[in-house]
C-alpha cells in the first residue's frame, strides 16, 4: 500500500535524488506489478485480463478472484439477463480498453470491492454510449449509489455527449473504512420502458488522505488556505463527505492522460473551452525548467504533475491594455462546491514578495485582494495551492444550472505601486462538487431532450396501449427541438437584415461573438479562417459547388479541417447554411461528420467541419485512378453510413430525413470510418403514429430521389431508405445512377439492375473487379437488400436499422468464408477501363477527374410551377476539384 505521509525535503540534500526516492515510496511502479496495491480497474464484459497503457486492467467475466466480485441477481421474468460480453465499434480516438466491451442489465448488479487499508479512494466510472446489439443508447437510464452515496439519479449518457467528446468519465472521492466493502450498485429506472444500465469500465484508486479532506487534528493546517466565497474561512471537508471531481484544468498547458499524473491517474485537460477572455491573453510555458527543479515545501510532490507548474497562463509579453483573464464552468445549481487553484511562480524576474500581486475574483466575488504565490509558496519554483468553498445558495426556484467562473484581474490603480509586474498567474484549477447532508451526488442530466423512440413497425393487428404515450413524448420533443432551431435561424436572420456599408441584400452585421451558445458550437473570426488557408488560397481548394469553395486549413496551428465557404449572392446557400447548423448542434456519432464551429463576419458565411483524410466514397468507385476498394471494404463502408443514417432516424434528439444520401456526401477518415456529410437539404421528420410523412417541395439529387417523394411530394424516412438503396447498386456495380452515354436500357442504373435481376444476369451489373470475389450467397443477401430499399411502395422498404442487420450479416458472411479470395487481404489491382466521360440529363458536364457526373445535380421541384424542374449545382462536398485528401 501506498503511504502517502508528509515529507520535507532537506535543501542540502539533491533535490533529482530526493524526489526519485520518495515517489518510489508513494508511487512504487505499475507497470510490472502483477496486482497494482490500491489500484484496481475492471474491463467490464471482459472475460481476460488486458494490459493497456502501462496498466493492467481485470476482466469481469467468469472472475474468481479476490480483488473484486459481481454480484447479480436471478433473472426475473420480463427482464434481459446481463449481458456481460455487450460489444459495439468504437471511433479511432476512444481507448479500445475499458471501451470496447460493457456490462448491460435490465436489473440490478452490484460490483463489490474490498478494502485493504482505510481511507479516501478514487472511484471512476466509465461509460460509452452508443448500440450495443439490442439495448439502444436512449434506453440507457439508471442509477448507480457507491455505499451510502447516491452518485447517479436517472443518469442517461447519451444525453451528456457534446461536440467531439463521445465517452463519458465519473469521478469521485469515497472513504471507505477498514472493515467496510466498497459495493458500487447499478439500477435501471423502473419508470423509464425497457430501461436498462451499462458501465464500461470501474476504477479503484487509493488516494493521500489529506490530499483534499481536512484533518481537523492537524496543528499545521492553515484555515486561511480554505476560504468561503462571499466571505469566511476555515471551511472543512470532513471525511463523511463524499466529492464529485467536475474539472481539472492544465491552465495554459496541454492536455495531460492519466499516464502523465503523479500515480493517481488523474486526467487533465487544456483550458481552451473554458477561457472566456478575448484572444490576446497568451498561455506562458517554460522549456528550459527541468521537472525535478521544482521545490516541494508547502505541497507535496503528488498534489499536481509538475507540467501543470510549468506552464500558466498570464497576459503574455508586453501587454498594456486592462483586462479580465476569466474561466467558466457549468455546475448544478443546488449543490456546494470546493475549487482549488494552484500555482508556482517560475519567471526567474519573480522572486519576492510583491514582485506579482493580483486579484482573483470567483463568481464575482473578490476572495483574493493581493494575491501573491511568492508569499504564500516561499519562493520561485515552489508549488503551492489555494482552497476555497462556493456554498449552495437556498434561494428557491433556481434553475438547474449555473456558472461558476473564475476571473484574475491586475490591481487597481490605487494598488498598483504594490506589486513590480502588473500581470496574473494561475497554473491549474480543480473543480469538485461536495455531496449534500442527505449523501447525495446526483445531479440533473444536461437540458437536452431524450431522443425519441424508433418508428413503431406497421401492425395490422390491435394498436398497442402505449402508443398514445409515445406520440405525446414524439411530439413533445420535436416541437422543443423545432423551436430552439426556429430561434437559432431566426437570429442569423435579424442580423442578416441588420445595416451595413458594404453592398449585399443578405449580408450581415460583423461580429466579434457567436450568437449561439459557446458550448455547442465554436465562432471564428475571419481572420482565424484566413490565415488557416493563407487568405483563401486557391492552392487550399479541394472542392467546388453550388454553395461556394471547400478549403483544407489547419486551426490552432496543426488542427486539419475542411473550410466550406458561401459564395456571394447564394441564397441557396445561405438557407443551407442556417439548416446545416441548426441540425448539426443538435448531432453528434461516430458516422456523421462533425461540424467542428462557423463564422458570420460581414459578408461571409463560412462552416468549419472534420477533416476527412480519405474523400468520398464514390472517389474509391469511379472517376479517378484510385485503386478499387475490395468487397469486405465496400460492406464495412456502407454499414457505417447505415449506422450514421440509423441515429438520424431513430437514435437522434428528434427523426432527421438526410434528404440527399449518395456516395459523394459520404466521406471517408484516414482510418476508412465512413461519415455522413452535408445537412443543408435535411428536414425534421414525421412526429408521432398519425403523421407518416412531411409534406415539401422535392429537393435531393437525379438519380437518388424517391419516386413516390418525387410525385407526392411527400417525404418519410423512407425516402433516405431508397437513396442508399441506390447507393447500394453505386458500391455494387461502380457506375453513376444516370448515364446518359449508354444505351437506353442502361441509363438508369435502378432499371438495368432491376431487369438483369428478373432475367438472372445481375452479374452482368458487378463490377469486374469484385465478379470472382463474391460468393454466390454474399451477393444474393446483397441484392435483396437492395432491391427491398428500393421498392416502389415506401411501407414495403425496410427501416434503416434493418438495412443495418443486414449489411452486418453480409459483413459476417464475408468474415467467415473460408474460401473468399477478396477478403481485403489480396493484392488491389487497377481498374483496366478507362475513365468514363459522364454527361448529365440536361447535357452538363462535371470535370472533376476528366469525368462528369449528372448524379451530383440537386433538383427542386415545386408543385403547380410552370417549372418542372430546376436544376441547382450540388453542394460543395459533392463535386470534389482535386484527387486528394480531403
Amino acid at each position: 500500500m501506498r503511504n502517502f505521509g508528509k515529507k520535507k525535503v532537506p535543501t542540502e540534500i539533491s533535490l533529482s535524488v530526493l524526489l526519485f526516492l520518495l515517489l518510489q515510496v508513494w508511487f512504487p511502479p505499475q507497470i510490472n506489478a502483477n496486482v497494482p496495491t490500491g489500484d484496481i480497474a475492471v474491463n467490464c464484459g471482459e472475460s481476460g485480463d488486458t494490459t493497456f497503457d502501462a496498466r493492467k486492467w481485470f476482466g469481469d467475466v467468469d472472475s474468481n478472484r479476490m480483488l473484486f466480485s459481481l454480484i447479480e441477481p436471478h433473472t426475473v421474468e420480463g427482464q434481459s439477463s446481463v449481458h456481460a460480453d455487450a460489444r459495439a465499434p468504437i471511433p479511432p480516438n476512444v481507448a479500445p480498453v475499458p471501451f470496447g466491451s460493457a456490462r448491460l442489465s435490465q436489473s440490478q448488479f452490484t460490483y463489490s470491492f474490498p478494502v485493504v487499508t482505510k481511507g479516501p479512494k478514487f472511484l471512476r466510472l466509465h461509460f460509452y454510449p452508443t448500440w450495443y446489439a439490442n439495448f439502444v443508447p436512449y434506453n440507457a437510464l439508471f442509477s448507480v449509489k457507491a455505499g451510502n452515496f447516491s452518485l447517479l439519479k436517472d443518469f442517461n449518457a447519451s444525453l451528456w455527449v457534446v461536440h467531439d467528446k463521445v465517452i463519458i468519465i465519473k469521478e469521485y472521492c469515497i472513504n471507505v473504512e477498514s472493515d467496510e466493502r466498497l459495493n458500487v450498485t447499478f439500477l435501471p429506472s423502473k419508470d423509464h420502458f425497457d430501461a436498462y444500465a451499462f458501465i464500461n469500465g470501474i476504477e479503484v484508486v487509493s488516494m493521500p488522505p489529506l490530499l483534499y479532506y481536512t484533518d481537523p487534528n492537524d496543528r499545521e493546517w492553515d484555515p486561511t488556505k480554505f476560504q468561503i466565497v462571499g466571505g469566511g474561512s476555515g471551511y472543512q471537508i470532513q471525511s463523511d463527505r463524499a466529492l464529485e471531481n467536475l474539472y481539472r484544468v492544465n491552465v495554459g498547458g496541454n492536455d495531460l492522460p492519466p499516464s502523465h499524473d503523479t500515480g493517481m491517474f488523474r486526467s487533465w485537460e487544456n483550458d481552451h473551452d473554458h477561457l472566456q477572455s478575448r484572444e490576446r491573453p497568451l498561455s506562458t510555458q517554460t522549456g528550459f525548467y527541468l521537472k525535478n527543479d521544482l521545490i516541494y515545501k508547502s505541497d507535496p510532490n503528488y498534489t499536481a504533475p509538475s507540467d501543470v507548474y510549468l506552464s500558466a497562463r498570464s497576459y503574455g509579453q508586453h501587454e498594456n491594455a486592462n483586462y479580465n483573464v476569466t474561466w467558466e464552468f457549468e455546475a448544478d445549481s443546488e449543490f456546494s462546491y470546493m475549487i482549488r487553484l494552484l500555482f508556482c511562480e517560475f519567471d526567474p524576474k519573480i522572486q519576492k514578495y510583491g514582485d506579482r500581486t493580483f486579484q482573483i475574483f470567483i463568481t464575482d466575488a473578490l476572495v483574493e485582494e493581493q494575491a501573491d504565490v511568492i508569499k504564500w509558496s516561499g519562493g520561485n519554483l515552489i508549488p503551492t495551492h489555494r482552497d476555497y468553498a462556493l456554498l449552495n445558495s437556498a434561494a428557491p426556484r433556481l434553475p438547474s444550472k449555473k456558472l461558476v467562473s473564475i476571473k484574475l484581474q491586475r490591481l487597481p490603480r490605487g494598488l498598483i505601486a504594490t506589486t513590480s509586474y502588473h500581470d496574473v498567474i494561475l497554473n491549474g484549477i480543480e473543480i469538485f462538487k461536495i455531496s449534500d447532508t442527505n449523501n447525495n451526488l446526483a445531479g440533473a442530466n444536461p437540458e437536452r431532450p431524450l431522443p425519441p423512440p424508433p418508428p413503431l413497425p406497421i401492425q395490422s393487428s390491435k394498436t398497442s396501449s402505449k402508443t398514445p404515450i409515445f406520440m405525446g413524448a414524439a411530439v413533445a420533443v420535436s416541437i422543443l427541438v423545432l423551436a430552439s432551431v426556429i430561434a437559432t435561424i431566426e437570429v442569423f436572420r435579424r442580423r442578416r437584415r441588420a445595416p451595413d456599408t458594404e453592398e449585399s441584400p443578405w449580408k450581415t452585421k460583423s461580429t466579434e461573438g457567436s450568437s449561439l451558445p459557446s458550448q455547442l458550437c465554436r465562432y471564428f473570426t475571419i481572420t482565424e479562417l484566413r490565415a488557416a488557408t493563407n487568405n483563401f488560397d486557391d492552392v487550399f481548394i479541394i472542392g467546388v459547388g453550388g454553395f461556394g469553395n471547400v478549403y483544407k486549413g489547419y486551426i490552432d496551428d496543426a488542427t486539419p479541417v475542411a473550410i466550406k465557404r458561401l459564395k456571394a449572392g447564394s441564397q441557396q446557400g445561405v438557407d443551407e447554411f442556417l439548416n446545416e447548423i441548426g441540425m448539426l448542434l443538435q448531432l453528434r456519432h461516430i458516422h456523421l461528420v462533425s461540424l467542428i464551429g462557423y463564422c458570420n463576419d460581414g459578408a461571409e458565411m463560412i462552416l468549419v467541419y472534420d477533416f476527412m483524410q480519405r474523400g468520398t466514397v464514390r472517389e474509391y468507385l469511379y472517376g479517378s485512378d484510385y485503386p478499387p476498394l475490395s468487397w469486405k471494404q465496400r460492406l464495412e463502408i456502407l454499414l457505417g453510413a447505415a449506422r450514421g443514417l440509423q441515429y438520424l432516424h431513430a437514435g437522434a434528439k428528434h427523426n432527421i430525413i438526410h434528404r440527399d444520401v449518395k456516395t459523394t456526401n459520404i466521406l471517408l477518415d484516414e482510418k476508412w470510418v465512413a461519415k455522413v456529410s452535408d445537412f443543408g437539404l435535411s428536414k425534421v421528420g414525421p412526429t408521432g403514429t398519425s403523421t407518416t410523412h412531411v409534406s415539401t417541395i422535392v429537393k435531393g439529387s437525379l438519380g437518388y430521389l424517391d419516386p413516390e417523394y418525387y410525385k407526392r411530394q411527400r417525404l418519410t424516412l423512407k425516402s433516405d431508405v431508397y437513396s442508399f438503396g441506390v447507393v447500394l447498386l453505386e458500391v455494387l456495380c461502380a457506375r453513376p445512377p444516370l448515364l446518359r452515354t449508354l444505351d437506353k436500357p442502361k441509363v438508369s442504373l435502378v432499371d438495368w439492375f432491376r431487369k438483369c435481376n428478373e432475367c438472372g444476369n445481375v452479374d452482368q451489373t458487378v463490377d469486374p473487379y469484385l465478379r470472382d470475389s463474391i460468393s454466390g450467397e454474399s451477393l444474393r443477401s446483397y441484392c435483396q437488400l437492395a432491391l427491398s430499399c428500393l421498392h416502389d411502395d415506401g411501407n414495403q422498404r425496410p427501416s434503416m436499422s434493418d438495412v443495418v442487420g443486414a449489411l452486418e450479416f453480409a459483413t459476417q458472411l464475408v468474415e467467415n468464408a473460408q474460401d473468399n479470395k477478396f477478403d481485403g487481404t489480396q493484392v488491389e489491382k487497377k481498374r483496366e477501363e478507362k475513365p468514363l466521360l459522364f454527361v448529365s440529363d440536361e447535357g452538363s458536364t462535371d470535370v472533376r477527374f476528366s469525368s462528369t457526373d449528372d448524379s451530383g445535380s440537386r433538383v427542386t421541384t415545386t408543385s403547380g410551377s410552370s417549372e418542372d424542374q430546376t436544376l441547382v449545382p450540388a453542394n460543395v462536398f459533392s463535386e470534389i476539384g482535386n484527387p486528394r485528401a480531403r
